[in-house]
């Protein structure tokens, strides 16, 4: 069965990362919801996209260079505070959500960014079948697994990999989260799924392109509106 997975909640109508719309998304029956994990000067791991303020709150600059307290000041659109990575696993757990955890640690290297997520994760007993840790930085899941190899990764990629199944195995990883494009491929698409591994695309907003992906077997589906997804499985 293909996940539907809500990129960053249900963005395409609510602000983005924010528990409005991580709350939105579960009532649209999602099977999960994927969110951004950066840190705050203080080291407290929050739910954004971007590295700096500017696109999606009131306020400016780096995330890192604030503390969690100031952040909370900011508004998130409609009066929405930044989340910490604590609520939403919380409220995750609560809802039974599958969730995808992408490090934002592509471009800002945040230090203990991995322990500091699976230290969270571990706490509330969440269960390992039900979330995955993505990024773009391939080392940083290759990390992951030293720290607890029991736990599942994605690599994130928005090009043409060369072999994508044996990259996969390369980095000990169990699935690849490619940009929906790259993976339109069938020859591709079989590469990774007859070598075991698991295919969650992302960002797909556009109907016909989710009907081309469900008839390719892939196994998550990564939108901003889950709700149409949701629609479109329900008639295939």
């Amino acid at each position: 069965m293909t996940l539907n997975i809500a990129h960053r909640g249900f963005s395409g109508e609510y602000p983005e990362n924010t528990m409005l719309a991580f709350k939105k998304a579960s009532e649209t029956h999602c099977n999960g919801i994927e969110t951004d994990v950066q840190l705050t000067k203080d080291g407290i791991p929050v739910l954004i996209h971007d590295e700096t303020l500017d696109r999606t709150s009131n306020g400016t600059g780096l995330v890192k260079d604030y503390t969690y307290s100031e952040l909370l000041k900011l508004d998130f659109g409609n009066g929405q505070k930044i989340p910490a990575l604590e609520d939403f696993i919380a409220f995750s757990k609560e809802k039974n959500l599958f969730i995808n955890l992408e490090l934002k640690n592509s471009i800002i290297e945040y230090e203990s960014l991995e322990s500091i997520t699976l230290n969270l994760l571990d706490k509330y007993s969440y269960p390992k079948d039900k979330v995955i840790l993505s990024s773009f930085n391939h080392y940083s899941m290759v990390n992951i697994k030293t720290l607890d190899k029991s736990y599942k990764t994605g690599l994130l990629y928005d090009c043409w990999i060369y072999e994508p199944g044996n990259y996969c195995r390369l980095c000990g990883a169990d699935a690849m989260h490619p940009q929906f494009l790259s993976v339109l491929n069938k020859k591709l698409v079989d590469d990774i799924k007859i070598k075991d591994f698991q295919i969650n695309t992302y960002t797909v907003n556009d109907a016909e392109y989710m009907k081309k992906l469900l008839n390719l077997g892939i196994d998550g589906i990564i939108t901003n509106y889950p709700d149409l997804l949701n629609q479109i499985m329900q008639q295939s």
